[in-house]
């Protein structure tokens, strides 16, 4: 039976088109959720996208946390459903307290888009298994406030865990300490990420090729082994 994998769309969200799309590369049925709808649908598992929430005003994330939609997905990934944030959904997972830490305003002050250069650090969560140890990949980065922050008794806590998941290669784009791209919880069935994966699942466009298209599939081995 097809794995059905749930896109929440939010007031600003850009790419949720996108992450739908991978979904269905990588062999999944993608599920349209909105924001305003608390029944998730009954799916296996959800994708929080990228773009700018509620148009990111107090905080990027901030409103779209009291989203009826995020109220059942904060329950529900507490019970181990998958959970992937990418973007402004790694700033959501933030404020919603499903991962520490937050995202703040890029140390140059510029938005930044341009292709990453990655290190995968962790396999152990729903959303990486398919990768390898160390594998280095290329992944798009497009944000504002990308800018991973965390007081050091956290930062030590993620890394002593392995609950860092991806780490910059090269020149960090906006700041991140330690150079954290992406982090998960104790668990492994939450994950927050900065680049977009999404745009990294076809090699006719853009440079990245299909380096990204393994969180897709990634989630779809995880919830045939569960």
């Amino acid at each position: 039976m097809t794995a059905r994998i749930g896109v929440v769309t939010f007031p600003g969200s850009l790419d949720d088109r996108d992450a739908q799309r991978a979904v269905r590369l990588a062999g999944g049925e993608p599920v349209a959720l909105w924001h305003g709808d608390a029944d998730l649908q009954g799916v296996d598992a959800v994708v929080l996208p990228g773009g700018f929430s509620y148009g990111d005003y107090l905080r990027a994330g901030a409103i779209a946390r009291f989203a009826p939609a995020m109220t059942s997905v904060v329950e529900q990934a507490r019970r181990g459903l998958p959970v992937l944030g990418i973007c402004n959904g790694f700033q959501v997972l933030c404020e919603s307290g499903l991962l520490p830490g937050a995202l703040t305003r890029n140390a140059h002050l510029h938005f930044v888009n341009r292709d990453q250069r990655l290190r995968i650090e962790s396999t152990d969560s729903a959303w990486t298994n398919g990768y390898e140890s160390g594998q280095e990949v290329v992944v798009p980065v497009k944000n504002g406030e990308g800018n991973y922050v965390a007081s050091t008794e956290v930062l030590d806590e993620l890394e002593a865990s392995g609950r860092v998941i991806a780490r910059y290669l090269g020149t960090n784009p906006n700041g991140s300490a330690r150079d954290i791209a992406g982090i998960r919880n104790e668990r492994g069935n939450v994950v927050g990420i900065m680049p977009h994966p999404e745009h990294a699942v076809e090699d006719l466009i853009g440079t990245a090729g299909t380096d990204g298209l393994v969180f897709f599939t990634s989630v779809l081995k995880a919830l045939v082994d569960a």
